[in-house]
């Protein structure tokens, strides 16, 4: 399953003058990092156009945490399903840092849909890609070990929201152990063992919120299900974990 939208956001698929009047439907928002946004089974309906910033999608499990659906950055919408079936809210998203969006009620978004047949089209092609995708998340938590799935995860993070830095790829999305746990469905004690592997193993190094890829080729191997495993080195030389 992926974190991200599709390759191009809602918003850069619209032809200009689109963009221009779905953004002119709605009011500014600004919401600091750890703002609830749009909260789980709500009955509210306006949607967010997200203009920078970063925002988290997780839904509630019934053991009582939280698992992390989606990352969703600049030029995508979320809040848009219970806009256009007028349910409840499925999921809470929340602010990782700062974000800068644009509220538009359901009705206008509604009305905005109805009167471009290409905007609806994108819409129910992001609703399907979300389908197919939590259709892969659950064979993934049935077949795949922690591992496996956090070097997914954290090879996602470098070729979406990474950039070069020294040794390695540094991951500009720093989700802490508990956030990278409810990520692919993990305890925070089981994600705190498959970094000290891949440390281990010279595949990651980590630091006080900072993440750095330092092999990609091993990644994806691990996250492929195939070795090289990565092969432990002595404890003295093993860096400081998250």
């Amino acid at each position: 399953m992926s974190l991200f939208g599709q390759d191009r956001s809602f918003l850069e698929a619209l032809p200009l003058q689109d963009r221009r009047a779905l953004l002119a439907e709605g009011a500014p928002r600004v919401y600091e990092p750890g703002t609830i946004m749009i909260r789980e089974r709500d009955t509210s309906a306006y949607v967010l156009a997200l203009l920078s910033g970063w925002a988290v999608v997780s839904v509630g499990t019934e053991r009582g945490t939280r698992l992390i659906l989606a990352l969703r950055g600049a030029g995508e919408v979320v809040g848009d399903l219970a806009a256009v079936d007028r349910g409840p809210r499925s999921a809470t998203v929340t602010a990782l840092g700062r974000v800068e969006a644009v509220s538009v009620s359901g009705d206008r978004f509604r009305r905005f849909l109805a009167a471009r047949p290409h905007a609806t089209s994108l819409i129910m092609r992001q609703l399907s890609a979300r389908l197919r995708s939590a259709d892969v998340e659950r064979r993934s938590l049935a077949s795949e070990t922690v591992l496996q799935r956090l070097a997914a995860r954290l090879a996602e993070l470098a070729e979406r929201a990474g950039r070069p830095g020294p040794g390695g790829t540094v991951l500009e999305i720093p989700l802490p152990q508990h956030d990278l746990a409810a990520a692919i469905g993990a305890t925070r004690e089981a994600v705190a063992k498959a970094l000290r592997q891949l440390r281990e193993g010279n595949v990651v190094r980590t630091g006080q919120r900072q993440v750095v890829v330092t092999d990609m080729t091993v990644l994806l191997h691990l996250a492929q299900g195939r070795g090289p495993r990565p092969a432990p080195r002595s404890a003295e030389k093993s860096p400081p974990g998250v």
